[in-house]
């Protein structure tokens, strides 16, 4: 067995996997080793040549792998779920984002909202404020964020609202997590991870999986954010 289980994973994953990496060495004996970055600069860079043991993708962005026989299917396993929140800076009135009218107000009142130009959060951001009409509005002078944690700019002063997955919001100090947007807005991301095909670390790699799929790493998911799919 190799000591080292390279993993790419989404960034909503981020917290858990590193909550989780001291359990499964203990267990395994074998250590993560871990990237992480928003789905679509994952599928870039494996297009780009690079590789891993496992990935942790949305599930969307696995089945593609598997179909383009780079990930094992019988591998795949889903792992949790996570609702697009909002945040503000810690102290900070929280605004209301109860209802859709709400956080149509919300966020048209806000000096400048943060959300991500290639994550699963910001794809849906950009989608819902088109169909609510105010997409020129917001991002006439929102902050659109490249790769990482929006929440860092409202920490920075350069946005006083980030939308991101909550997992995502809650890897930021300094920050209050307001809630998750209305439900019936947004359908939640499902994340899922399998094993790819090119991985020479076969066993440790399946032991990962099946860690991370088991009841014990529950707490560190939900701890993180995530909920586990019914």
């Amino acid at each position: 067995m190799q000591n080292s289980v390279r993993v790419l994973s989404t960034l909503a994953l981020a917290g858990a996997v590193r909550a989780l990496a001291e359990k499964y060495r203990a267990a395994s004996g074998a250590q993560i080793d871990a990237d992480f970055a928003p789905t679509v600069r994952v599928l870039e860079r494996l297009k780009e040549g690079e590789s891993a043991d496992v990935l942790i993708l949305t599930r969307e962005g696995l089945a593609g792998l598997v179909s383009a026989e780079s990930v094992v299917g019988e591998s795949c396993v889903d792992l949790a779920r996570s609702w697009v929140g909002l945040a503000v800076k810690a102290g900070q009135p929280n605004p209301d984002i109860s209802t859709e009218a709400a956080l149509r107000t919300s966020l048209l009142a806000a000096r400048s909202v943060a959300y991500s130009r290639l994550g699963a959060s910001g794809i849906f951001f950009a989608h819902l404020i088109a169909t609510m009409g105010i997409a020129d509005a917001i991002n006439a002078r929102a902050t659109v964020v490249p790769l990482g944690f929006t929440a860092e700019r409202i920490v920075t002063g350069e946005a006083d609202v980030a939308i991101q997955q909550l997992s995502e919001l809650k890897q930021v100090k300094g920050i209050e997590i307001v809630g998750s947007l209305p439900h019936h807005l947004q359908t939640p991301a499902v994340f899922s991870a399998g094993r790819m095909m090119t991985s020479k670390n076969v066993a440790s790699s399946d032991l990962l999986l099946k860690f991370l799929a088991s009841a014990e790493a529950t707490p560190a998911l939900l701890e993180s954010g995530l909920e586990r799919l019914a």
